[in-house]
């Protein structure tokens, strides 16, 4: 993957596929940490299709869902990625309820230099 992201192979006419182990930690409403997998698929033009599939485990012990779907797309003549996606959460907690009844947006960037994402959500 990153011979491809970096210019040095060229992407196969079919795309390619990843299965990347993501995690850390949320802020926010939610504070706890992530951990699962993004299922990306690299079209043949560059631009990546995400597949997100994670746990979250909230500070206060309780486990949020969530599944995701989006975009990235690479800066050119940076490695950054620039994340667009839509986000699902569900749980069977009461005190997360809430959470089964939103809709979320989430943009953000991910350094390729680095390996770190930085991305904010947003609630209808």
């Amino acid at each position: 993957m990153e011979a491809i992201l970096a210019g040095q192979e060229a992407i196969p006419l079919h795309g390619a596929r990843f299965d990347l182990a993501v995690g850390g930690r949320y802020k926010g409403r939610l504070a706890g940490r992530a951990r699962g997998v993004d299922y990306v698929r690299v079209r043949a033009d560059g631009r990546m299709e995400l597949d997100l599939h994670l746990i979250i485990e909230t500070d206060d012990g309780h486990r949020i869902a969530l599944s995701g779907d989006g975009q990235a797309a690479p800066r050119p003549g940076e490695p950054v990625l620039d994340i667009f996606a839509n986000v699902r959460l569900s749980t069977a907690s009461k005190e997360y309820a809430w959470v089964n009844e939103r809709q979320i947006w989430g943009v953000g960037t991910a350094s390729l230099a680095t390996g770190k994402v930085l991305a904010e959500g947003f609630m209808q």
